[in-house]
């Protein structure tokens, strides 16, 4: 996989936990128990996506500038988008996008829970 410094970068932001959803075989990111982003693996564990929650409109935008974003890949195809794990999405914009997605959920706590959950209690 292309983007091999994922794991710490989400590892290292508040309140993410991560698990294997085996049926799926999917690492599975998550803040306060919903996920906002994974990584999709094949029958032999190689990674190839990485999906992540975007607002609607911005993840057409985004589907639009990169042939290798498309629609969630096994997920609800209006807030989900899927990364090619070996595409040519530059790291930055992943960057961006996962920081988005980690947005979105943790805003979808009360701000009592969003405090907890990112450690400014």
């Amino acid at each position: 996989m292309k983007y091999d410094w994922i794991d710490k970068y989400l590892l290292g932001k508040p309140g993410v936990t991560k698990d294997l959803q085996p049926d799926w075989n999917w690492i599975r990111y998550q803040i306060g128990g919903k996920m906002f982003a994974a990584i999709c693996r094949d029958d032999d564990n190689k990674p190839v996506y990485i999906t992540l929650k975007l607002e609607p409109l911005e993840g057409e935008f985004w589907r639009r500038q990169y042939e290798d974003i498309i629609p969630g890949y096994y997920m609800n195809k209006t807030h989900w988008n899927s990364v090619k794990a070996d595409g040519i999405v530059p790291d930055e914009v992943l960057k961006d996008l996962l920081n988005k997605a980690y947005g979105i959920v943790l805003g979808s706590f009360s701000k009592k829970k969003q405090k907890e959950l990112s450690g400014d209690e």
